[in-house]
């Protein structure tokens, strides 16, 4: 069987994502393509998909557009495992809000039960590298990247708290959905995307 999985592609990391995920089938031994995808017709045909980083507001803006956004909540609550990194995290959310303006308007998939804060550990130039644990999916030691790296504040009864930076909340696993607010695909180490690999597998 081969692995059929889409980096959403309409704005944000994309490209380090696919190389990551390309690299983490690889180091897996699982046959399997890793595309860009942008149409309701390709996330049609897809086994997982990957939220990545970019500006989240755009990205929904543009999602609602061709109908991809509806889409992807279908394949997701159909049993779909989805990734979302940054603005995919706040993507999949049920609520958001910003650190410095509050309530945000913008389009949701309302699927993750947590709240997220954007902009939580400050704008761009308060970016950073930190060491993080995950020992829960037996990744015990990770190199985060946080850019303009949101938080989530609170989590839903369902909702297991994967890891936790500063007491801030900043990975955690619903179901088949992953998500984190650093970037896994900006280090060497794809322990996350083989995670995710074997969460389709």
């Amino acid at each position: 069987m081969s692995l059929n999985i889409g980096v959403f592609a309409v704005q944000g990391d994309v490209e380090e994502n696919l190389a990551s995920t390309r690299a983490a089938l690889d180091e897996l031994g699982i046959k399997g393509t890793v595309s860009t995808v942008k149409t309701p017709d390709q996330i049609s045909k897809l086994d997982g998909i990957i939220l990545p980083g970019g500006e989240s507001t755009t990205i929904g803006q543009l999602s609602l557009v061709n109908g991809s956004l509806k889409k992807i909540k279908e394949k997701i609550e159909a049993g779909m495992p989805a990734m979302g990194i940054c603005a995919g995290l706040i993507l999949l959310a049920k609520e958001v809000k910003d650190h410095t303006v509050g309530k945000t308007e913008q389009p949701l998939l309302d699927l993750l039960d947590v709240k997220v804060e954007r902009n939580s550990f400050g704008r761009q130039r308060d970016s950073f590298e930190a060491d993080i644990s995950m020992e829960s999916i037996k990744i015990p030691k990770f190199k985060g990247v946080f850019i303009r790296a949101p938080s989530i504040l609170e989590v839903g009864k369902n909702v297991e708290v994967i890891s936790k930076l500063n007491e801030k909340t900043i990975a955690v696993k619903q179901k088949n959905i992953l998500a984190t607010v650093f970037h896994p695909e900006l280090t060497h180490d794809v322990s996350m995307h083989k995670y995710f690999i074997n969460m389709i597998k």
